[in-house]
């Protein structure tokens, strides 16, 4: 299992490539919430999400083959594993499935990285990754199912509590769960983690409910960054052991959210970094009167038309 002390070590590996980003406490009327919130500016990290945490942290934990790395991805994963590469002068091919934004795949693209776009789902790029590292010997960078990506991501957690002070809960947005994973096992049971998953990609809540990973159906405005099928297995396990509980939340409030924290912060999020507001805006989490609640906005790499259209509609 993976543990604090993991976390403070990737911290101190990815320091020089990574943004300590800031923690902002904002009064209720800011976006409508019930109780002030303590947000987590995690879309100001470079690449845009905290994916490049866990990406720093596997390719600077040891020997890259010959052949270099290979990811599979909605996106955001695969534009931080190809700006690591890049970064540290290591190739890569990303593979993407067909739901991914034009927004992401043009990032990827950018980084110089192999892109190899196919498959409806990332089930299918997933797979497909798998194959070319079996074939070439790569190192096959996993979005979440891997101790060293989730003790990256879970160098958020330990950012968040230096700089928000005492918190009761955060709320976190879930896809695979590398991220709640990291954040869960820096917090342990001292702060109440609770996952927030679109009501149509409910991997994780699944999984607990089941008593074990199980395959879900994915069909969501967030299920380019939250569209998981299956949280596996160290996820699982580890969520089992930190993680409060998990909520679901409606497109459309994921939607709502966006077009909050446009209006509120003028920050352009992506639907799934907007999942953990939903909760709040939307009741699926409802803090006591009091709660010190952290609100983890995660992602920024959006396409601006389809935000435009979301704030105007």
């Amino acid at each position: 299992m993976l543990t604090p002390d993991d976390i403070r070590a990737a911290h101190a590996r990815i320091a020089g490539h990574i943004r300590h980003t800031p923690t902002l406490t904002l009064p209720a009327e800011t976006f409508g919430t019930p109780v002030p919130v303590a947000m987590k500016l995690e879309f100001l990290q470079v690449t845009g999400t905290f994916k490049a945490r866990g990406a720093f942290n596997t390719l600077l934990g040891g020997t890259m083959p010959a052949a270099g790395v290979c990811a599979a991805s909605g996106g955001n994963h695969g534009i931080a594993v190809a700006h690591a590469a890049a970064t540290l002068g290591i190739p890569a091919r990303i593979f993407v499935p067909e739901i991914s934004s034009p927004a992401k795949i043009a990032r990827i693209r950018e980084t110089g990285a192999d892109l190899v776009v196919g498959g409806a789902r990332y089930a299918e790029a997933l797979a497909a990754c798998e194959a070319f590292a079996a074939e070439t010997g790569a190192l096959s960078v996993h979005a979440y199912d891997a101790w060293a990506t989730m003790a990256g991501q879970g160098t958020v957690g330990l950012e968040w509590e230096a700089d928000a002070g005492p918190l009761d809960t955060v709320l976190v947005a879930v896809g695979g769960g590398g991220l709640i994973g990291g954040i869960a096992t820096w917090f342990g049971r001292r702060v109440k983690v609770v996952g927030v998953e679109p009501e149509g990609s409910r991997a994780l809540h699944a999984a607990l409910a089941a008593g074990g990973p199980v395959d879900v159906d994915v069909q969501s405005v967030a299920a380019d960054s939250l569209g998981a099928r299956n949280v596996f297995g160290r996820v699982y396990e580890t969520a089992k052991a930190h993680v409060d509980h998990v909520v679901l939340v409606p497109d459309d409030a994921i939607r709502e959210a966006q077009k909050r924290l446009w209006l509120g912060l003028r920050a352009a999020s992506e639907p799934g970094g907007a999942a953990a507001l939903a909760a709040l805006i939307s009741g699926a989490y409802r803090p006591a009167p009091g709660e010190r609640v952290g609100v983890l906005a995660c992602g920024a790499n959006v396409d601006l038309a389809a935000l435009a259209a979301t704030v105007a509609g």
